[in-house]
């Protein structure tokens, strides 16, 4: 004390440094913080860094292709005679489709009246066949033959072939049990098993 200088006291010492920075403990503990944080999430952070680069680098070209555009588009003006063309051609275009159309529509409702008439037809026929005593099934199965030469098809029934065998014989019954064949299903034995 007597007679010796103090660093504190004199102007540029250490004393004075630390006054101009705050406390010396507040700058290596942001130091401190940044090397956990970069030791942390260090390549997290590398990685988003290029991620964000080669993003940004991507949208500056198509923004400089997006304005490249919009200054070209006023120097390309559209003539009114060719839009006016364009849209004769879309319109004659649509009415020829529309008339297609309605050639397929008026095909289709043609289509469903000689159905309808056909189906009128049978129905009358199965009538009048009802009346006379007859069976309509099998006139409803097979077209009318008009202007056919020969006899008629309508009261002549399809007869069975006499050479054909039944599959099983008369008195076969499944529920039986018998006449099965070799594939016969039997029970089990009852009582304790004998497997020692």
């Amino acid at each position: 004390m007597f007679g010796g200088s103090s660093s504190a006291a004199r102007p540029g010492g250490p004393g004075e440094a630390c006054g101009r920075l705050g406390r010396p403990g507040q700058a290596w503990a942001a130091a401190g913080w940044l090397g956990s944080l970069l030791a942390t999430y260090g390549w997290y952070i590398v990685f988003s860094c290029i991620l964000l680069y080669v993003v940004f680098q991507k949208l500056s070209t198509r923004l400089r292709a997006l304005r490249q555009r919009q200054l070209d588009r006023p120097e390309a003006a559209v003539e009114p005679d060719v839009v006016v063309k364009r849209q004769e051609a879309l319109a004659a275009a649509r009415l020829k489709m529309q008339e297609e159309l309605n050639a397929q529509v008026e095909k289709h409702k043609e289509k469903l009246r000689q159905l309808e008439e056909q189906k009128r037809r049978q129905k009358i026929e199965m009538w009048d066949s009802m009346q006379e005593g007859k069976s309509y099934k099998g006139n409803a199965r097979k077209p009318p033959e008009e202007d056919s030469p020969g006899p008629s098809t309508s009261s002549v029934l399809p007869k069975r072939k006499p050479d054909r065998k039944p599959l099983r014989g008369g008195g076969y019954n499944p529920l039986s049990g018998e006449g099965g064949g070799a594939c016969s299903w039997r029970p089990g034995r009852r009582g304790p098993s004998s497997g020692g």
